[in-house]
């Protein structure tokens, strides 16, 4: 969850480059940071809680000449954030950066407190570095070294090691947890993701589980377990640096909301043009399991309400962190859909190999690409949705439900239950148009976002479609703005919820399924006749509504399809998040304890 960095250079600028490509990991999500850096008097390690601004003060007062450095930005797992918990750790001749968790920490602790080591931080990743020193003392060549300890190392882990007897080489390992590799005329490197390092060169190459990375400034040198020589395929980023700017927008949210028509169109394009999913067949499964975490799940519903309401297939939807300890019944005649922005969600990807392991087929919906989701499932959709630098989803989200969309409507096709295929087309090629008018009500969610910033609680309701759509909308604001919200089914708020509403008490209602729209209306009133404060979201063939008998505000929005309209009403949802939490003045792009990239269980 958090970013790892090394680079080694013919150059002296070490730590700037790793400062550098650090600030470019601050979307996985962080609350310290630190560095390493080679200097003719040894290592220097510098930590810092808090923000990557607090390590470069520090910094400021040092020499820091250095042509190798590895840097960290830590989400706290084991031990509160603090300078000592930070990484990176040194043990011995061994310092280190780490993501993920090593789940038998403790057991090698014990082991190693007995063999003499001692300890200063609360970290599972000090205990991973010591074990490694530990087989180094017994094994002097480093790769075999490595190679032991990650036999008895149990968990999750991104490594970037340096020794002390050789401060400008970095060594590199993973399993379950992203790594890359980059090459430059200058120097190379080993990061989490190539965010880290695009302003520097697009060509890397991924480090598969079980391989090891030998980098100096000139040669990259992969290795297998066995420690044989294997030679890697050079890979080139489609995505540019300028991805990662703010171009002129004030938080990398509010830009990524305005790039979501683009995107969302192009999908529906590409799937009239030459996606037709022909290696999916629908008919050939009784029933669908769609995994995901956080926005992805919310995604899913709709997915599921799609699928099951149009392709009439049997659909359920879990939570993956739930997914292996339940009884889920896979079968061979059983389809697995796991929905993952980064394709490296650690709970989604257990979910993957488990349901691979009982025969399922498995097909992925993910943005990045060669990512560790991607690479497994039998089939992988990719959403193609570039870069999302703000920790909160909103393209990634919209863009799975665009996935979705598509999936139904192949699904449909295929069990002849298309009636009107033109119609549906006509439907998602025309979504641009009306996603950019939805998102040209600015002022109107603002006037809202005013009306709700100072509250404390506040409730989303609606029914069938319109219930995951609340779910999204109340994730979105709770996310960014810190306010406390809840998503209720409308006809369940009488069953115990309603008792929360009180004078004011803003109640987002969304109603924008025609079949419910009366019931979902009647729902509403229940809560105004409490006293709430209503917004209502609903679409413009309700406009003749006598709105002002139950709505303080309403948001009228355009009338499409069940294929398209989620994406509408999470849109405008999305953007009175965001200027809720302005009017809060929170964080908006990097939320206090979350994280972008969720690789630990």
């Amino acid at each position: 969850m958090c970013g790892i960095i090394g680079y080694t250079t013919k150059k002296n600028n070490s730590v700037e480059v790793a400062l550098a490509g650090l600030k470019n990991l601050e979307y996985r999500g962080y609350d310290s940071s630190g560095i390493a850096f080679s200097t003719p008097d040894g290592l220097k390690m510098v930590k810092a809680k808090g923000k990557i601004s607090n390590l470069e003060e520090k910094l400021k007062s040092m020499d820091t000449t250095s042509s190798c450095a590895i840097a960290h930005t830590r989400w706290a797992t084991h031990g509160e954030p603090n300078e000592t918990n930070a990484h990176p750790h040194k043990v011995g001749k061994i310092t280190l950066v780490h993501n993920g968790i090593i789940e038998n920490y403790a057991t090698l602790k014990k082991e190693l407190i007995k063999k003499g080591y001692t300890f200063a931080s609360e970290t599972d990743t000090e205990v991973a570095t010591a074990y490694i020193d530990y087989c180094f003392s017994l094994e002097k060549n480093k790769l075999q070294a490595i190679v032991n300890a990650c036999k008895a190392i149990r968990g999750s882990y991104a490594f970037d090691i340096i020794f002390e007897d050789e401060p400008n080489t970095i060594y590199a390992t993973r399993k379950d947890s992203p790594l890359i590799v980059g090459y430059s005329n200058e120097g190379n490197f080993a990061a989490s993701d190539i965010s880290a390092i695009l302003a520097y060169t697009n060509k890397y190459t991924l480090i598969q589980e079980g391989e090891y990375a030998r980098i100096t400034s000139s040669v990259v040198t992969f290795y297998n377990e066995n420690l044989q020589e294997i030679s890697k395929e050079i890979k080139t980023a489609t995505w540019d640096a300028a991805q990662y700017q703010k171009n002129g927008y004030d938080h990398f949210m509010l830009k990524e909301i305005y790039e979501q028509p683009k995107v969302v169109q192009d999908i529906f394009e590409r799937y009239f043009d030459d996606c037709t999913y022909s290696d999916i067949d629908f008919t050939k499964f009784d029933k669908i399991h769609i995994v995901a975490c956080g926005s992805a799940m919310h995604a899913a519903l709709i997915g599921k309400y799609l699928l099951q309401t149009y392709a009439k297939i049997p659909v359920t939807t879990e939570i993956a962190s739930e997914y292996r300890y339940s009884e889920s019944l896979i079968t061979p005649t059983t389809l697995l859909i796991v929905v993952s922005q980064s394709g490296e969600t650690a709970d989604t990807l257990a979910a993957l190999r488990l349901a691979k392991e009982q025969g399922a087929f498995v097909v992925g919906i993910v943005n990045a690409v060669g990512s560790t989701i991607a690479r497994e499932v039998n089939k992988c959709i990719y959403t193609y949705a570039g870069p999302e630098i703000a920790v909160a989803t909103t393209k990634g989200y919209t863009s799975q439900v665009a996935i979705f969309s598509t999936l139904a409507l192949n699904a449909m096709k295929q069990k002849g239950l298309i009636e009107d295929e033109n119609a549906i087309k006509d439907e998602l090629l025309s979504i641009k148009d009306k996603l950019d008018y939805t998102l040209s009500l600015r002022d109107t969610y603002l006037d809202i976002a005013k009306d709700i910033y100072n509250h404390n609680d506040l409730f989303f309701i609606g029914r069938g479609i319109d219930s995951a759509i609340c779910m999204e909308g109340s994730l979105k604001l709770k996310e960014i703005s810190y306010m406390h919200s809840e998503s209720y089914s409308a006809g369940e708020l009488k069953h115990g919820t309603i008792s929360l509403i009180e004078q004011g008490t803003p109640v987002i209602a969304i109603a924008t399924n025609d079949n419910l729209f009366e019931k979902t209306v009647s729902n509403i009133k229940e809560t105004k006749a409490r006293g709430s404060y209503t917004i209502f979201v609903t679409t413009d063939d309700h406009k003749d509504c006598h709105f002002e008998e139950f709505a303080d505000k309403t948001i009228i929005l355009p009338k499409t399809s069940d294929f398209t309209q989620a994406i509408l009403d999470v849109a405008s949802l999305q953007l009175v998040a965001y200027e809720t939490a302005k009017l809060r003045d929170c964080d908006i792009d990097k939320p206090r304890n979350l994280a972008k990239s969720v690789t630990v269980e």
